[in-house]
């Protein structure tokens, strides 16, 4: 894996090997400050380490000191075309910046952009869409290309790396999951800065959250990203899940991984009950824990051994491993059992961790 550059957005390090973060974007107004600040506390309940907001007028940077103030994490302004927006929201005390820096102004826009960066120490993100390319590129790729997307980038990273500001973190999202994937891994062996990715306007949940999970995994798995976004049609809310669950899938983030069979003909136990409770009282944990639900003895003693703790479901009770070893047999409760079990396997850890 290429080590990238380490950017602090607050005290968030993103790049340097640190691990991934998740981040979301509210879409409330976002000069409702009790309205934008409920969903970013929200947003960082479902898990988001970094909230994005959009700065579209002087109203909403007014907004930004009392955001900031009411904020558990960092906040990120996203600003086109009036580089006085991203100063004030800087000013006002704002983590990061998203910006395109070729449609925020002409040379001097840029760089009274990056002298207050600088001086508040608030890293830019260049923002590439596949929508958003030059014409002249445009025109030279024959349309929205991989190759095209990493060209402006490159563009826009000399117009800052000109005013010697270098704390930077680029994205190069596409709708096409190909072209995206295409993208980054163009910029990745190219560019020392860091790479937040995303499959931009990826649809509702469901398609919208398998489009991610394959542009995101195809990237992650080669150890391509430092941030990460599902971008999801509607409420905002179901993006931090939709992202933690794809960071452990790949095993790049701790809690509970929930492996469960899809149940057949043989099943005689209630694997989605068991699966769904033991997801939702365990959602607090963050030690990395596998738990194995199987409906049957075809498949289950294989998976226990492959799990933390695991219940192997039988005609009128069911095995419980713990580390592969068979442990006792549970005849009923077993949902409250493998919480049990669960919370005293991340106590241990946590333990062991602290001694």
């Amino acid at each position: 894996m290429r080590v990238k550059k380490t950017v602090y957005v607050g005290k968030l390090a993103i790049g340097g090997g640190h691990p991934i973060s998740v981040q979301s974007m509210t879409n409330t107004p976002t000069e409702d400050v009790e309205l934008t600040a409920r969903q970013i506390r929200a947003l960082a309940a479902a898990g988001a380490d970094l909230v994005r907001l959009s700065v579209y007028d002087a109203h909403c940077v007014q907004a930004m000191r009392a955001l900031v103030d009411q904020s558990p994490v960092p906040l990120v302004a996203d600003v086109h075309f009036d580089h006085r927006l991203a100063i004030g929201a800087m000013e006002q005390g704002i983590a990061k910046l998203r910006i395109n820096p070729g449609n925020i102004g002409g040379e001097q826009q840029v760089r009274e952009l990056a002298a207050c960066a600088r001086a508040h120490h608030v890293p830019i993100r260049i923002g590439v869409n596949s929508g958003s390319v030059p014409r002249d590129i445009l025109a030279e790729q024959g349309g929205a290309t991989a190759q095209g997307m990493l060209m402006a980038a490159q563009r826009h990273v000399r117009l800052l790396e000109k005013e010697k500001f270098e704390d930077i973190v680029l994205s190069l999202k596409a709708s096409d999951v190909r072209m995206m994937v295409d993208a980054y891994r163009l910029a990745h062996r190219s560019m020392e800065y860091p790479l937040h990715l995303g499959v931009t306007e990826a649809g509702l949940p469901g398609q919208g959250t398998i489009k991610s999970a394959i542009g995101l995994g195809a990237l992650l798995l080669d150890g391509i990203g430092d941030t990460v976004r599902v971008s999801l049609t509607g409420s905002p809310l179901p993006e931090p899940k939709a992202a933690i669950d794809i960071l452990r899938a790949l095993g790049l983030r701790g809690g509970v991984q929930l492996v469960s069979c899809p149940t057949c003909g043989r099943t005689q136990v209630k694997v989605e009950h068991i699966v769904r409770e033991v997801e939702e009282r365990t959602a607090h944990i963050t030690v990395p824990v596998k738990v194995a639900v199987m409906g049957c003895i075809v498949n289950g003693p294989g998976e226990a051994q492959g799990a933390h703790i695991a219940y192997c479901g039988g005609k009128d009770s069911g095995a419980i491993y713990v580390d592969g070893r068979f442990v006792e047999k549970v005849a009923d409760g077993a949902a409250d059992r493998l919480v049990q079990l669960v919370e005293a396997y991340a106590a241990s850890k946590t333990t062991k961790e602290d001694a």
